[in-house]
């Protein structure tokens, strides 16, 4: 296969910067150690300068950007207001170019933002640059799973210090949001309290759990104190032992995009 056929991965986040090139169902993975002296910008044009793994020539480039997400219903979504609705609300970073992902299947439309300087870096790398939601493959696969059985959901998905949130009610988002997390505890705090709010049963509705979990062992024996059904998602059974579910500290959603095609 020709390098020109290679397919390139980013995935930007706060504290982190990984890359993943797909050539037929090769899957390289590779994370960046960070110079937290200099702006992530400046990472990645030194990642670039300096990563073997990114000497190809990519036709296509894809850009997973793990930032403040803002869900707008598909109906009230303009385009050219996404500037503007975004910053109201996320205050505070002006230098961001604000950039959307549509999720048909959920009926919605996820704005994110990207940093200026970040986006200038990319564009003079590359051509043929799509951006997405970090978190958009895990909320479509996961969508898909919701539909098995007939018990509610919860998720809960962990990554980049933080853990999203939601449930689904057919085609479209019942809860979505975003909180930080430092502990077991500060995680079974947001997870019960959304629990509550929906109103769901304790013995017969599901609590399911996935990605990078601080102390994981803790918070499922906590949880299952309040909460009978809760499960673990293990992206190797998940995916019926894939070869991208054993690369070493690969993200959860970047598996999903590479497994799932999107």
């Amino acid at each position: 296969m020709e390098n020109r056929q290679k397919r390139l991965v980013i995935r930007i986040s706060k504290g982190r910067l990984s890359f993943a090139t797909a050539d037929g169902s090769d899957v390289l993975y590779e994370d960046y150690a960070l110079n937290s002296s200099i702006s992530m910008a400046a990472n990645l044009r030194e990642a670039l300068r300096t990563l073997p793994l990114l000497n190809d020539d990519f036709e296509r480039v894809l850009v997973m950007v793990d930032t403040p997400t803002l869900m707008v219903p598909t109906n009230n979504f303009v385009e050219e207001e996404r500037e503007a609705l975004y910053h109201h609300a996320f205050t505070g970073d002006e230098q961001q170019l604000v950039m959307h992902t549509v999720l048909p299947d959920l009926n919605a439309v996820v704005l994110f933002a990207v940093q200026k300087d970040m986006r200038s870096v990319i564009a003079n790398n590359f051509s043929n640059v799509r951006y997405t939601a970090a978190v958009a493959p895990v909320w479509r696969h996961l969508h898909q799973r919701s539909y098995t059985g007939q018990h509610q959901k919860l998720y809960g998905y962990f990554h980049d210090r933080r853990m999203e949130v939601f449930s689904y009610q057919q085609n479209r988002f019942k809860f979505c949001n975003s909180f930080m997390v430092n502990n077991p505890n500060d995680a079974l705090y947001y997870l019960l309290a959304v629990w509550k709010q929906l109103a769901m049963e304790a013995e017969h509705d599901e609590l399911h759990l996935v990605g990078d979990i601080n102390e994981r062992d803790q918070l499922l024996e906590e949880a299952q104190k309040f909460v009978k059904r809760v499960f673990y998602i293990n992206p190797s059974g998940e995916f019926n032992r894939a070869p991208v579910t054993q690369i070493k500290d690969m993200p959860y959603d970047m598996m999903t995009l590479f497994i799932k095609g999107r």
